[in-house]
């Protein structure tokens, strides 16, 4: 029995002494969203087996659920490590002080040099002249457009300003006749009169946090929108009344759509073989040359509450990497933010992502107030309403200004006390 006893005591110790020995193990909560959700996970086993003593847990959200989960997990102090965030949502979540600032980890890694992303892109993570979230995939918007038809129409180029692209649009009417359409703008998306609107000099909203509708700049780019609707150059209905836009684009019932990169392999597997020559895409008009468009997508941040930041941050490093962009983009269609990475193959004889690649050289965050997908979803209810004759471009200006304004009101009590040396008490931020 002793020397029973001498043995099991013996090899207690030799087992706690393994155990002391192995290797400790950083769990990581990583939250990501939609398609991007599921494929970070087979990106996954590459970055552990690079990096033995971290394992990444990823939840996937739904976009639709996302933005409400991330508001409760920051109310119950349940955030994750790390996360996908949309850039528009950026400025929301720096307000209410939940993320990293990431200012002092870029200077400290040459991996993620600032000069290979696109300015307009980098920008969208910047608020207050603070950095809180590295640019991972972009979604910005440009024009898909019937080259064939609008080869038809008289003219061998896709427009270059907005006079040239109503012309075409007049044309391509003529063209087509009383039953089809130049243009399409779905009503129930924001997105194109938001993109028309950022060509103007003046923000959208100024840095007082009024609205700023009524500025000559917007005012020009709702009228140009309402007009293709009043001169019947565009159809007034929203995508729930048409039954697909690729059959369509396809069957020539509009020549021109305001869409993304996703669509790209959309397009490529839904339009017949025969007719994959007739489309192409091409950067946004403006309104006297060259135009912006939105600095869409999503960027990779840390939340404040983590004590895991430095293995989230070799996460962020590893799927910033130029190679790991590359496989990213082969897996999800996503266009990446790095300048170099355009430059390979995969990109570089793309017909259709060359436009995108041009367009990220102008492309410009909307504005950085918490409070802008409410006021976006005001642009999408207040154009309807003026699309179907029932408010004035005067009178649809002046309804976004009062509603952006009642929308920013706790904004501008905030930014008053700060400018009297107080801080917001607690109920302010909520």
């Amino acid at each position: 029995m002793k020397l029973f006893g001498v043995l099991t005591t013996g090899l207690a110790a030799l087992l706690l002494g393994s155990c002391s020995n192995a290797p400790a193990t950083t769990v990581l909560d990583v939250w990501a969203m939609g398609r991007e959700g599921e494929v970070v996970g087979d990106l996954v086993p590459e970055f552990e087996r690079e990096n033995p003593g971290v394992k990444v847990r990823v939840q996937q959200l739904p976009f639709t659920a996302a933005h409400e989960k991330l508001l409760t997990a920051f109310v119950g102090n349940a955030m994750p490590d790390m996360a996908q965030l949309g850039n528009s949502w950026v400025p929301e979540f720096a307000t209410l002080g939940a993320l990293d600032p990431l200012d002092g980890r870029v200077a400290a890694t040459p991996a993620i040099p600032r000069a290979d992303y696109y300015p307009g892109i980098w920008d969208s993570n910047v608020v207050d002249g603070k950095l809180y979230g590295v640019p991972w995939y972009v979604d910005t918007r440009l024009l898909f457009y019937r080259r064939d038809i609008l080869r038809r129409a008289g003219f061998d180029h896709p427009p270059r300003d907005w006079a040239e692209w109503r012309r075409q649009m007049a044309a391509i009417k003529k063209l087509v006749g009383p039953d089809k359409y130049a243009v399409y703008f779905p009503l129930n998306e924001y997105e194109p009169l938001e993109i028309l609107g950022l060509q103007a000099s003046a923000p959208m909203v100024t840095d007082d946090a009024r609205g700023n509708f009524r500025s000559a700049g917007f005012r020009k780019a709702l009228d140009f929108y309402l007009g293709t609707m009043r001169d019947g150059l565009a159809p007034v209905v929203a995508t729930t009344q048409v039954a697909n836009v690729w059959d369509e684009f396809d069957r020539g019932w509009f020549s021109f759509y305001i869409t993304g990169p996703w669509q790209i392999g959309e397009f490529k597997r839904r339009l017949p073989p025969d007719h994959q020559s007739e489309w192409m895409t091409a950067p946004m008009p403006g309104p006297d040359g060259p135009g912006v468009s939105n600095a869409g997508g999503s960027s990779l941040v840390l939340f404040k509450s983590s004590t895991k930041k430095d293995a989230a941050w070799k996460l962020v490093r590893f799927l910033s990497r130029p190679d790991v962009q590359i496989r990213f983009h082969a897996l999800t269609g996503d266009l990446p933010p790095r300048i170099s990475v355009w430059k390979t193959p995969e990109l570089a004889k793309d017909p259709y992502a060359k436009a995108f690649g041009e367009q990220m050289m102008r492309v410009r965050a909307t504005p950085k107030v918490p409070e802008w997908e409410q006021i976006a979803t005001d642009l999408k209810l207040v154009s309807e309403k003026a699309a179907h004759g029932e408010l004035t471009t005067d009178q649809a200006v002046a309804e976004l200004d009062k509603r952006a304004d009642e929308t920013l009101a706790k904004r501008r009590w905030i930014l008053a006390r700060k400018k009297q040396g107080g801080e917001p008490r607690a109920e302010a931020r909520s």
